[in-house]
C-alpha cells in the first residue's frame, strides 16, 4: 500500500539526521515492492516484527535439511515509506523559504511527523532563538492553519450554481474556516460525517494525522515522556536523540544491540517511531509462511478477506473461495498448520471475514 509519512519541523531540530537514520536502514531491493521508483528525499523502511522469525523457525523446522540455515525462508516485512520534506520556516503560508512547495510536499503524505528539538545545543542555532518546543509546534501548526485558510476562503468564494446542497457545503466551510481562524485544527474539530465527508474534499493539511517526535538530548533519552510539552501527545509521541540513532545505524547487528543494552534501552527510537507510523496510518499486518518466504502483508483495518487476498495478487480477489485462518499465537503454539488443525484452531472463513492483525493464512482461489 502506497501510503506515506512526511517528517517536518523547522530547520536545525534533527529532522535530516534522523532521516539519513532511517536511510541507512532502507530496504536495499524495493523491487518487490509497489512504489519501487525511490526519489532520494523517500526511504522505504522495515516495520520491525519479531513475529517473522518466529514463522521461520517452524518452516525450517518441517524442512530437516535446512534446519541451521537462518537465510531459509527469506523474511518480507511489511515496509513504510517516510518522505524527508525541507524545513519550514516562519511564513511558509506566503512563499517564505520553500513556502508553497513545503505546503504541497505536505499535502501529498497521508501522516505527518513532526520533529521537535528538546535540548540546547551552542554549536546548532535555532532558526527561532532559544529552544522552546511549544513554540515551535505552534509556528509549523499556525503556517499549516494559514494555507488552510487559504484554500477554505477559495472554495467559500468559489462561483457555483445556488441549492440547497451548495449552501449547505458553504455553511460547514464557514464553521470550519471560524475554527481554524480561532487556531484549532480541523483533525480536532468535532465534526459529524456529513461535515467530515465535506472536509475531506478539500485536503486541509490540519485534517492529517500527527506524530509528535521530540529530539531529546543523550542523557535524556531515557526519560519517557522527555520534555513537559510533549506530554500532552499521549500515545503520538515518541522520544528519541537523533544523535544516538544515526550512531546505531553505522554499527552492526551485534554492536547496536550491546550499545543499547549499555544506554538501558530495549529497542531503537526508530523502531518505536516505525510501528507508531504504521499504526498511525491505520496498517495492520496479516503474515504467509511456507518454503519460499515468510512474510507480513499490509492492509488496512477492517479490510474483508478478497480484498487481502487481492493484495497479494489481482486475480485472487476475483477469484476468492475462502481463507484458513489461525491466530498468529495459535499457529506457533501448535507448530504450524497441522498442529493447529488438529487442535480446532484453523478456522475457515468466507468473503465476510475480517482480517485481524496476525493472522497466519492461506488463500483458497479459483485458478
Amino acid at each position: 500500500m502506497n501510503l506515506s509519512v512526511g517528517i517536518v519541523g523547522l530547520p536545525n531540530v534533527g529532522k535530516s539526521t534522523l532521516f539519513n537514520a532511517l536511510l541507512k536502514r532502507q530496504i536495499a531491493d524495493a523491487s518487490n515492492y509497489p512504489f519501487c521508483t525511490i526519489e532520494p528525499n523517500v526511504g522505504v523502511v522495515e516495520v520491525p516484527d519479531a513475529r517473522l522469525s518466529k514463522l521461520a523457525e517452524i518452516i525450517r523446522d518441517e524442512y530437516p535439511d535446512k534446519k541451521d540455515d537462518l537465510s531459509f525462508p527469506p523474511l518480507v516485512p511489511a515496509v513504510v515509506k517516510f518522505v524527508d520534506i525541507a524545513g519550514l520556516v516562519k511564513g511558509a503560508a506566503e512563499g517564505e523559504g520553500l513556502g508553497n512547495k513545503f505546503l504541497s510536499h505536505i499535502r501529498e503524505v497521508d501522516v505527518i511527523c513532526h520533529v521537535v528539538r528538546t535540548f540546547s545545543d551552542p554549536n546548532v542555532v535555532h532558526v527561532a532563538g532559544e529552544v522552546d518546543p511549544k513554540r515551535d509546534i505552534e509556528i509549523v501548526n499556525s503556517e499549516l492553519i494559514l494555507a488552510d485558510l487559504s484554500t477554505l476562503k477559495k472554495s467559500k468564494e468559489a462561483k457555483t450554481q445556488r441549492s440547497k446542497e451548495e449552501e449547505k457545503r458553504k455553511e460547514i466551510i464557514e464553521k470550519v474556516y471560524t475554527e481554524l481562524n480561532n487556531g484549532k485544527l480541523a483533525k480536532d474539530l468535532m465534526l459529524v460525517d456529513e461535515e467530515k465527508d465535506t472536509i475531506k474534499l478539500l485536503q486541509l493539511l490540519t485534517m492529517k494525522p500527527v506524530i509528535y517526535v521530540a529530539n531529546v538530548s543523550e542523557d535524556k533519552i531515557n526519560e519517557s515522556l522527555g520534555n513537559e510539552t510533549m506530554k500532552q501527545f499521549n500515545n503520538q509521541y515518541v522520544a528519541i536523540s537523533a544523535k544516538i540513532e544515526s550512531e546505531l545505524s553505522t554499527l552492526s547487528a551485534e554492536d547496536a544491540k550491546a550499545y543499547l543494552k549499555e544506554l538501558g534501552l530495549s529497542e531503537p527510537g526508530l523502531d518505536r517511531l516505525i510501528k507508531l507510523a504504521y499504526k498511525t496510518l491505520g496498517l495492520i499486518s496479516f503474515l504467509t509462511a511456507g518454503e519460499k518466504e515468510v512474510r507480513a502483508w499490509t492492509i488496512v483495518k477492517r479490510m474483508l478477506a478478497p480484498q487481502a487476498a487481492g493484495v497479494i495478487h489481482t486475480d485472487f480477489e476475483k477469484g476468492f473461495i475462502k481463507v484458513e485462518v489461525a491466530s498468529f499465537d495459535d499457529y506457533i503454539n501448535n507448530n504450524g498448520w497441522a498442529g493447529a488443525r488438529n487442535v480446532g484452531k484453523l478456522r475457515i472463513e468466507g468473503r465476510e471475514y475480517v482480517m485481524q492483525d496476525g493472522d497466519v493464512v492461506e488463500f483458497k482461489v479459483n485458478a
